[in-house]
């Protein structure tokens, strides 16, 4: 029997009036590993993760945390926990180092070294006030804080989105030693999807509140290919086993399709197309090609 899952969502549905904000999401994620939410911003990442952190109650379906529902069990589930959203939400008006004292008393196993660490590792001052820090600061701060007390699941919800891109790194360099130095699990909310890609294990897609794709990322970026296709029968658009797009470019055609590069290149030529070349394809062409939008802008692309 496999180990139980730190997040386990089945058929999760929410709604806001008459607005759909999640249309049955399944999600399963493993302990020890970094697990990716993509999708454009407001897609309905933020509205998954609230039900993760028992903000929300499920309509429909049911979550659980650890084994527990997270609206029921909010103590035990939340103590386990360390998060940090785009915006920390931290108390202006204190010290860096009032702010971890502060956090201590909240949790047992508080690591004062570790948050000592951390805060050298990401150049923090401890006497400075948190309304004198930048926002690239505040991000750094806000990490220490969700982090220093060694949680099983550490939740982060675009916690780069704005930030200069040295701070951004920093983020995901912590992201990748709470996973490689102890085996604790992330999950890692993100409309940039090039950030997701360099440092998930298993990712999952989500578009208008839908899930549109989920699997280990090696997984998926291997079977997906943009092909370029040329000649063809007069007047005809390519139509490949697993299409997602198809847009024509001069005389070629440019198709990303989901399967392997030896049958797709074989299904191209039966159907009379020169294949004229074959890509690899990220993150950020995958989810275009399945949801028709730009994740970074949030914008349908024709």
């Amino acid at each position: 029997m496999s180990e139980e899952a730190v997040i386990d969502v089945t058929g999760l549905e929410r709604h806001f009036g008459s607005q759909a904000a999640l249309g049955g999401i399944n999600l399963r994620v493993p302990r020890g590993q970094v697990f990716g939410i993509v999708g454009e911003n407001g897609a309905g990442k933020t509205t998954l993760i609230k039900h993760i952190l028992g903000l929300y109650r499920a309509q429909h379906g049911t979550v659980r945390v650890f084994g527990m529902d997270p609206v029921q069990h909010p103590q035990e589930v939340l103590s386990r926990i360390g998060y940090l959203s785009e915006e920390p939400d931290l108390p202006p008006w204190m010290r860096i180092s009032e702010l971890m004292c502060y956090m201590a008393a909240f949790y047992p196993k508080w690591d004062a070294d570790y948050a000592a660490e951390l805060m050298d590792a990401f150049q923090l001052n401890p006497a400075k006030k948190i309304k004198e820090l930048s926002k690239g600061q505040r991000a750094r701060a806000g990490l220490v804080a969700a982090q220093a007390h060694r949680p099983d699941l550490l939740l982060l919800d675009e916690p780069s989105s704005g930030l200069d891109p040295l701070v951004r790194r920093d983020i995901l360099g912590a992201v990748i030693r709470t996973v490689v130095d102890e085996g604790r699990t992330v999950v890692f909310s993100s409309h940039l999807l090039s950030e997701v890609e360099r440092v998930s294990d298993q990712v999952t897609m989500i578009s208008t509140g839908k899930l549109v794709l989920e699997g280990p990322l090696e997984d998926v970026l291997s079977n997906h290919r943009r092909l370029v296709l040329g000649g063809g029968l007069q007047g005809a658009r390519p139509s490949l086993p697993g299409q997602l797009s198809c847009e024509q470019k001069g005389t070629h055609w440019t198709v990303v399709c989901e399967g392997q590069a030896d049958e797709l290149g074989a299904a191209a030529r039966a159907a009379q197309w020169d294949l004229l070349n074959d890509f690899s394809v990220s993150l950020d062409e995958i989810f275009l090609a399945r949801s028709g939008v730009d994740a970074e802008s949030g914008k349908k692309v024709a």
